[in-house]
């Protein structure tokens, strides 16, 4: 399986960050958690009092980002996760985090012979001639109960409906900015986590892949 990529994509808490994680273990693949360079942008801007939404300036910061910023222990908050949601729509900040992206893709680290990729758009842009592409998904109630659960077992302080506020906030800016909106590339597999635990999601995967083959 030389250079197998892995596309997942979806919203937020769907579940797609644990299922990348896990395919990258069974299948002895590098992982790239995507999220997690848009949030070291936007929270980088946010720590210096800089706005997320200034294209310049998130230009600026998408160009100077380093590996070592992504290991920030602040990058999981729901603050994190909104400033990443408004730098990811700035045409400059995506251009200079793509060819990173592809480069990881294309040439994973670590000896590797592919990688795993999840973010929210993987499948229609940074890797569209993966093989295998899946679109993971659940309600906005069910993910917002999930990271409700997620933050208080951080020790951070959350309320529920201010949760999933946020998150339907957050998916109507993924879906409809202008720039690589949210949606599943055409040839993906579709999961809907709503109603599976993450062996049953994990299962789902596999037969997908299994039946191309």
């Amino acid at each position: 399986m030389t250079n197998m990529i892995i596309a997942i994509d979806g919203p937020a808490a769907a579940g797609k960050g644990t299922l990348a994680q896990r395919l990258a273990e069974h299948f002895d693949l590098a992982f790239l958690d995507t999220g997690l360079i848009y949030r070291a942008v936007g929270m980088g801007m946010v720590r210096i009092g800089l706005d997320p939404e200034d294209p310049e300036a998130a230009g600026t910061a998408a160009q100077a980002l380093k590996p070592a910023d992504m290991d920030e222990t602040d990058l999981r908050s729901m603050e994190a996760g909104s400033a990443a949601s408004k730098v990811s729509a700035i045409p400059a900040v995506r251009e200079a985090l793509l060819l990173f992206q592809r480069e990881f893709a294309n040439n994973p680290p670590g000896g590797k012979q592919g990688a795993v990729l999840d973010g929210r758009d993987i499948g229609t842009v940074i890797c569209p001639e993966a093989r295998f592409k899946l679109f993971v998904t659940a309600s906005a109630e069910v993910r917002a109960k999930r990271r409700y659960k997620e933050l208080l077992g951080r020790g951070s302080e959350a309320i529920y409906a201010r949760v999933l506020e946020e998150l339907k906030e957050r998916d109507a800016r993924d879906r409809e900015r202008s720039v690589s909106p949210l949606e599943p590339a055409k040839d993906a597999t579709i999961i809907d986590t709503s109603d599976l635990d993450a062996d049953e999601v994990f299962a789902t995967a596999i037969e997908a892949f299994n039946s191309k083959d």
